[in-house]
């Protein structure tokens, strides 16, 4: 099953990539713990790391969710087409996304709402298509929502430094100002409300700028943690960042608050970018962090 409902939203993830993003736990995380890839072995292989090869394994998707009739996207991956000189495995890639968010019934012109919870590489790339010479938006109906400050933050013509380094070269140009120029997008602070059962607020720290989505319907609570965690390895050594965290001590901070969030208010948390099961209900460890159980979709493979 590729679907969950919760309350009165459905959730569908959108595949776009699986497989090694070419970095080892390592090289990934560096900060962890020694030994902690092995030590959680049982539950980082093989759908989040691969012992064999000692590389990590990471999904480019979407989530996809209708709510009070709207359609509406929560990131959009790398994209076709992007030519990415300093992140070569994301470079000139020729996904099937497209083909996959119409087998869920959705055209692009029926998308109300695109979310970014922030404006790296891998997050932005389908905001845009290519159309012959130029890129123009790939769902020319929705609104954009996007935070100021991640906006500020990656518009190279601020010249802010980075951890990134160059590996989001081309990116605002080509998946960010095209939408901006069309009149589409929609640059919030603070805490920004989508609908009844959706709002969008800042939880900053891998970027400036980087957001949360919460899903409150009936029963039913979900957060949508963006680059918050990247691998189980965060919910279980929540003080572990991934070396693109913009701010360390407030990506760790903010990780502990909203994983907390979810404990206490037993919801399932979608990181951007878990294969498996997509998304799992965690509960408090002491300090830390345990999966209490997986969501109910398919492995994704």
């Amino acid at each position: 099953m590729e679907q969950l409902t919760l309350g009165d939203v459905t959730v569908t993830r959108i595949k776009e990539f699986y497989g090694s993003v070419e970095m080892t736990p390592g090289q990934f995380f560096p900060d962890h713990p020694e030994g902690s890839p092995a030590e959680h072995r049982g539950l980082l292989a093989p759908d989040f790391w691969d012992p064999e090869t000692g590389q990590c394994q990471s999904a480019l998707q979407s989530w996809l969710l209708r709510s009070e009739g709207r359609t509406i996207l929560v990131d959009t991956g790398v994209g076709n087409h992007k030519e990415r000189p300093y992140a070569p495995v994301w470079s000139r890639l020729d996904t099937a996304y497209l083909d996959n968010l119409a087998a869920a019934g959705v055209r692009p012109e029926d998308v109300d709402v695109v979310v970014n919870t922030h404006l790296h590489i891998d997050h932005v790339g389908w905001n845009t298509r290519l159309d012959g010479r130029a890129w123009v938006p790939t769902f020319p109906n929705a609104t954009y929502l996007m935070t100021r400050q991640d906006f500020e933050f990656w518009d190279p013509a601020n010249e802010y430094e980075t951890v990134f380094g160059r590996g989001n070269q081309n990116v605002f140009e080509d998946s960010v100002t095209p939408v901006q120029q069309a009149g589409l997008a929609h640059r919030w602070e603070g805490s920004y409300r989508i609908d009844k059962n959706l709002r969008l607020d800042l939880a900053p720290g891998h970027t400036p700028g980087s957001s949360v989505l919460t899903l409150e319907s009936g029963g039913d609570r979900a957060l949508f943690v963006g680059d918050l965690v990247h691998s189980p390895l965060q919910i279980v050594e929540p003080g572990t960042n991934s070396c693109f965290c913009e701010d360390p001590a407030e990506a760790r901070a903010t990780r502990h608050k909203l994983l907390g969030q979810a404990a206490e208010n037993r919801a399932l948390v979608f990181p951007a970018h878990f294969g498996g099961q997509g998304a799992a209900q965690v509960e408090r460890d002491g300090s830390k962090f345990v999966i209490k159980e997986w969501a109910g979709l398919s492995r994704i493979a």
